[in-house]
């Protein structure tokens, strides 16, 4: 009936500190800690942006063992002589590091001497012989448990809640689930609620509160982001079904416009493109950012709640056909000077990457010879 646990809003993501130890700066980097004095280290003036710590270029015909970690929105703080090697620096920096989830560890390589950094564009930034900061253990969960409430287990949940109060090993593997959510529409359909999965060892479970034989099932959790409470406002928009109207998700920031995405992908299935040529129109009243593309193209393509795209990738592959037009296609983009007030060059701090601008975007419709008609 209800599941605790999956929909937290968490603070935001603190910055991190690393250290290039070591470091034989060059590029940009050498010219950033030439031109600017102490007191301007840690300002807007030292960022740098995204950098790449990768290994050495391996010798021609032998693969890369690692295939490194990339950081983003990086300032440099600070810098001082290093007692790794001599003429060389110790440079400290924050920012964040690349993760699907905020919890994931990151593995140290086993074989690497000497670190490469490069910049965001794959220009050299130095050398170093050690990182610090960047590599580190799993971190525990933000939510420990998640439970079940009102729950009907059927044998594979059973079979977990059947090995609780065991102490063998073969007892906690039986316990251990890993299950995808879905929502039940008033018509009985289901749907995936994409990236949430219930995921731990069974701890307990007792006679619930929703009465006829259902269990309250709790579950110790796996280390996972939850997803922000929000989800459960759009999930309920769509308890009957797509919207009936567009722009139901215009009142929402960015990260819920983008599960606002996920959701309608969740939802879409694969029907048969409308011919080429035919003319769609975008209802650019909203597109203040590029989650809200993607809503907005999603419902200029396949009608309220229509899915086109939640990133620049699946953008692109929806143009290749199968999410509901074929092109090349004619798209009257209406409002369009606020994409172009708004999605505009800079550096993007939610997505840790440049911005994508309305010009980027055009560019990829030319690509697919889209006619764009700009209003």
């Amino acid at each position: 009936m209800e599941i605790e646990g999956l929909f937290v809003d968490l603070p935001p993501r603190p910055r991190e500190r690393f250290t290039l130890v070591g470091c034989a700066p060059d590029g940009a980097l050498a010219d950033l800690l030439d031109r600017l004095p102490a007191e301007d280290l840690g300002t807007e003036r030292a960022w740098l942006g995204d950098v790449a710590i990768t290994e050495p270029a391996p010798s021609p015909g032998i693969s890369p063992s690692w295939s490194g970690e990339d950081l983003g929105d990086v300032v440099v703080l600070g810098h001082r002589p290093s007692r790794a090697r001599v003429g060389t620096v110790d440079i400290d920096l924050d920012g964040f590091v690349h993760v699907h989830n905020r919890t994931d560890a990151l593995v140290r390589p086993g074989k690497v001497a000497e670190f490469v950094v490069l910049g965001g564009d794959g220009t050299g930034y130095g050398t170093c012989r050690d990182v610090s900061g960047v590599f580190r253990e799993q971190a525990p969960p933000p939510v420990p448990q998640v439970r079940l409430l009102g729950c009907r287990p059927e044998p594979p949940l059973l079979a977990a809640l059947d090995a609780v109060g065991q102490s063998t090993r073969a007892s906690v593997r039986r316990r251990r689930i890993r299950a995808e959510v879905h929502t039940i529409a008033a018509d009985g359909s289901a749907h995936r609620v994409i990236d949430v999965v219930v995921s731990g060892t069974v701890e307990s479970g007792e006679q619930s509160r929703f009465g006829n034989g259902l269990l309250d099932v709790t579950v110790d959790s796996d280390p996972q982001e939850p997803l922000p409470t929000g989800v459960l406002d759009i999930l309920t928009r769509w308890r009957h079904g797509p919207p009936t109207q567009k722009n139901m998700w215009s009142g929402y920031g960015r990260e819920l416009r983008h599960q606002w995405a996920m959701v309608a992908a969740a939802h879409h299935s694969v029907a048969q493109d409308r011919p080429a040529g035919t003319r769609y129109d975008l209802d650019g009243r909203f597109v203040t950012d590029i989650e809200g593309f993607y809503c907005a193209i999603g419902e200029a393509i396949n009608g309220p709640g229509g899915y086109f795209g939640s990133n620049l990738d699946a953008f692109d592959d929806c143009l290749c056909g199968r999410f509901g037009a074929s092109t090349p296609f004619r798209l009257a983009w209406h409002d369009s000077t606020v994409a172009r007030e708004h999605l505009v060059d800079g550096y993007d701090r939610l997505r840790l990457a440049p911005a994508v601008t309305m010009e980027y975007l055009l560019g990829i419709f030319a690509e697919h010879g889209v006619e764009i008609d700009l209003r």
